[in-house]
């Protein structure tokens, strides 16, 4: 929170001074919850945006209005994000927050126009997404470690290995979010069709389909996880391998991280979930898939986030060099 000196005295209590405004957004988090039905985890990043902007403009220019907000207010508060080394790709979440809270404001009737108009998103630098090579995967896959022979195999052979092994295979066969994975509940799962039903972003369902494989490893986990646990919780298909709790979100990324960083799986630098989605994404373009249905499997709302995938291998480059270079 910001504290500066506003009227010879020092805001400490932001909130009681614009609680208006604060009310507001909660009214705003309140209507992309329960009509939009975004995500818990965008709601709490829409709400830290918001609630981090009205600290501003509370400190810097005192209790405003929502008419009082203007483009220079937005801007100055932005400035100082980017002074502070914030990245292109974060401020542009923020912007993305603000514009969505003033659009509901118009529609609300509280506002004419929005202060937004003449607020320019930043340009973000698209660099390659990084992925994990098809060698790293068969050793996820074939259990083996690459690097360790004192402890050649990665997962455990209990039920948190289960569970950790399952992460991994349900997080590459089908490319989805983190979010997507921890509340995938059972009855989303189509044995007989092969596929699982996949609550994505906004609410927007889209169907997957799955391996043989992969349904029969999910088939045997669900039966296991009867028999190991005294009490889980009911309808999520994954839980805590020991309090039987629905997973939470850091649990999985330094569960994977743990991994990939262990037996040496990867040396890209960021070893998170979202890299074994964009490993999906990269292995289905580099072997021909259609990049609509990729589009598709990853619930993108537009084609251009899904081309940052049509990037080339090295290795497809130098099969393409060998072929048809004559000094090759």
């Amino acid at each position: 929170m910001i504290v500066r000196l506003f009227n010879n005295f020092t805001i400490i209590n932001l909130f009681a001074l614009n609680e208006v405004l604060y009310s507001l957004a909660e009214r705003f988090i309140s209507y992309i919850q329960l009509e939009k039905r975004y995500s818990e985890h965008t709601c709490t990043a829409y709400r830290n945006d918001l609630l981090q902007f009205f600290d501003y403009t509370t400190a810097a220019y005192g209790p405003v209005t929502i008419g009082d907000i203007t483009h220079i207010m937005v801007r100055s508060w932005l400035a100082g994000l980017m002074e502070d080394a914030m990245t292109a790709k974060s401020v542009n979440r923020k912007i993305s927050t603000l514009k969505s809270f003033f659009k509901f404001c118009i529609r609300q009737e509280l506002l004419q126009q929005t202060p937004m108009a003449k607020v320019v998103a930043p340009k973000i630098s698209r660099r390659l997404p990084g992925f994990i090579d098809e060698k790293g995967m068969k050793a996820l896959e074939d259990n083996r470690s690459p690097v360790s022979v004192t402890t050649p195999f990665i997962f455990s052979d209990d039920f948190e290995g289960a569970t950790h092994r399952l992460i991994f295979e349900i997080f590459y066969q089908t490319g989805i979010r983190l979010s997507e994975l921890i509340s995938l509940q059972e009855f989303r799962v189509d044995k007989g069709n092969l596929s699982i039903k996949v609550m994505g972003k906004g609410g927007k369902e889209r169907i997957i389909p799955i391996s043989s494989q992969l349904c029969a490893q999910i088939t045997a986990y669900m039966e296991q996880k009867r028999r190991e646990l005294e009490a889980f919780e009911p309808a999520v298909l994954l839980v805590h391998p020991h309090s039987g709790q629905r997973l939470y979100p850091k649990y999985v990324y330094l569960m994977v991280r743990k991994y990939l960083t262990d037996h040496e799986i990867t040396t890209y630098r960021k070893k998170s979930p979202h890299l074994l989605r964009h490993t999906f994404a990269t292995h289905l373009t580099n072997n021909g898939a259609d990049l609509k249905a990729v589009k598709d499997l990853l619930g993108h709302a537009s084609l251009t986030s899904t081309q940052i995938y049509t990037h080339t291998t090295i290795e497809q480059l130098k099969k393409v060099y060998q072929q048809a270079h004559p000094k090759a």
